[in-house]
């Protein structure tokens, strides 16, 4: 993800998630983190068509520090649910977070989001508490979840997830915050 694709994500960021969206200045400091020397942030984006032209689809983030990740943000576009894109995403996180040397990645998803606790469930995360009232408004917890890198792998299931959307990043190839 770069400056220029702060525009469409928080298009698809206030569809997906209109009442606890991201505003634009947070989608701004978390990339003034992820370039240059001592960079702690990796985030792309998904995008049809040819790079740079067509639409973007979905986006992810990872911060990365001190050997803990934390995903930040996994969104796929609606027409895009059930296509692998959102286990194409985490899965880059996962390679960024285990090429910056993390022992461990977190996460935080609301406890009404089963479809996104079930893909990470399918990469090996595994619930460890809760953050009560964590999503405003509506007073939503988050479930939080763990998964020990060293012990991960990609699952079963990735081996043929479709791979003919084009992405920006190092994604080859849902809803974590909202």
């Amino acid at each position: 993800m770069r400056w220029w694709d702060i525009e469409p994500v928080l298009k698809l960021e206030h569809d997906l998630f209109p009442e606890d969206a991201w505003s634009p200045g947070m989608f701004w400091s978390e990339l003034a983190h992820a370039r240059g020397p001592g960079a702690t942030r990796h985030y792309v984006v998904a995008e049809t068509g040819a790079p740079g032209s067509g639409r973007i689809v979905g986006y992810a983030g990872l911060a990365a520090a001190g050997g803990l990740g934390d995903v930040q943000t996994i969104a796929v576009a609606r027409e895009q649910w059930g296509t692998g894109l959102g286990a194409r995403l985490l899965t880059d996180l996962l390679q960024q977070a285990t090429a910056s040397e993390c022992e461990e990645v977190l996460l935080e998803v609301r406890v009404d989001n089963t479809r996104a606790q079930k893909l990470y469930e399918r990469f090996g995360f595994e619930p460890i508490g809760f953050r009560r009232g964590y999503y405003q408004p509506g007073n939503i917890d988050a479930l939080v979840m763990r998964l020990s890198v060293r012990d991960a792998g990609a699952p079963d299931t990735l081996s043929g997830a479709p791979s003919d959307r084009p992405v920006h990043g190092h994604v080859q190839g849902t809803d974590n915050h909202g």
